[in-house]
């Protein structure tokens, strides 16, 4: 009996140990992830990606659940149901990576409903709630549109003060602190 599969198949006691010993270190594995402070957890994970931790993203798809933990066993806390919408990587581990939201919200989620498209949330303005977008980045400008806070734009380039953004029927710059899904004084080019 030289093949594994030919033993275990004529084997049935030893096939039901064998997936006992599997069964019981997955499970352990899943009560460790469970169980541990969400710090430790996060430092333990590190980055699976090669890329910085914390970082930001965007939701690829228009549902998105999140999970209590890094694995398909954990709860599903909620769902995201808007493409698009940016959220800042803060830990990683195996294929999935934990995400924060503009409010604040962290759970885990599937790396590959994530995209590393960059976008950003309009946040509320100082005085009326919504924000002027500019024809430059300057706000001496032309004003080209009020943008209300919520709305997902998409990034062309941050030089660490201003950003230029655009939607489908809108496109100029806006005031880099007036947006949540760059961090401050970041360029993106």
């Amino acid at each position: 009996m030289s093949n594994k599969s030919e033993m275990l198949r004529q084997s049935p006691r030893l096939t039901a140990i064998l997936w006992r010993r599997t069964c019981c270190a997955g499970l352990l594995v899943l009560m460790a992830l469970t169980l541990m402070p969400e710090a430790v957890l996060a430092q333990a994970l590190g980055t699976v990606s090669g890329l910085p931790v914390p970082r930001f993203a965007s939701l690829k798809s228009d549902r998105v659940n999140v999970h209590e933990g890094p694995t398909r066993n954990h709860l599903t806390r909620w769902i995201y149901q808007r493409a698009g919408l940016p959220v800042e990587i803060t830990a990683e581990f195996e294929n999935w990576r934990k995400i924060r939201d503009s409010e604040g919200a962290e759970g885990w989620v599937l790396h590959s409903l994530l995209s590393g498209r960059r976008t950003a949330l309009v946040l509320a303005g100082k005085t009326s709630g919504n924000v002027m977008l500019f024809a430059k980045a300057s706000a001496q400008s032309a004003v080209t549109a009020w943008l209300q806070p919520g709305v997902v734009s998409n990034i062309k380039t941050c030089d660490g003060q201003w950003c230029h953004i655009f939607g489908d029927d809108y496109d100029g710059y806006i005031q880099q602190s007036n947006v949540w899904g760059v961090y401050p004084g970041e360029p993106i080019n």
